[in-house]
């Protein structure tokens, strides 16, 4: 069976893609929404739907690429949910670390939120075709630049996004972070919009 790529976090899948968030992205996250059990229902319960492209293979979703445009990104929760789930002597921290993610998208760019890939379809190309609806998606919004960032110890997505056109363009050191989140660097990268993103390649539900 072939997996196909569309747009949108289908109703019913929060809890996988969850799931799939939290592996990819579990040790950057942890330090505000542990315990892994709690962090994960925080996730599903608060995504954005129409912030993300998933890869599914029958009705299981098995990648999801998220973006924030505007004021909207795929993982969502505010204030008061961060301080009705974990109270507000555990939430407070929480939401300072929380506030060390975020990044607001400059007029006209589209600011990718992470990709994560189920362990066993790794390899097999879903990554990259994530990225290229990602593209189309940009490319609908009259977008002209997509903006990521990485982290320095996940070089195999680096590798990803460079060979799908993306450039660093800086790399900001925070050694103090590495103890907290795991990693002591962060680097930024673009890639332009083009007209050949606008035609996308995959199914639109």
């Amino acid at each position: 069976m072939d997996t196909a790529i569309r747009r949108g976090v289908p109703e019913g899948a929060e809890e996988r893609v969850a799931a799939l968030y939290w592996e990819a992205f579990g040790r950057k996250l942890a330090p505000a929404l542990d315990p892994p059990d709690t962090g994960r229902r925080f996730i599903a319960a608060h995504l954005r739907h129409d912030r993300g492209v998933t890869a599914l293979l029958g009705d299981r979703v098995v990648g999801v690429a998220g973006y924030r445009l505007g004021d909207r990104g795929l993982t969502g929760g505010g204030v008061t949910d961060v301080l009705s789930t974990y109270g507000v002597l555990r939430g407070l921290p929480r939401l300072a670390v929380l506030a060390l993610f975020e990044r607001e998208p400059a007029e006209g760019e589209l600011v990718m939120d992470g990709i994560a890939v189920d362990a066993a379809h790794r390899g097999t190309g879903i990554g990259g075709r994530l990225l290229t609806e990602v593209a189309a998606v940009a490319a609908g919004h009259g977008c002209r630049r997509i903006r990521l960032d990485v982290i320095d110890v996940n070089p195999r997505a680096k590798a990803l996004y460079e060979r799908h056109g993306f450039v660093a363009v800086r790399t900001e050191r925070t050694p103090y972070l590495r103890g907290l989140l795991g990693f002591g660097a962060v680097t930024t990268m673009h890639r332009p919009v083009t007209a050949a993103d606008a035609q996308g390649t995959e199914e639109t539900p």
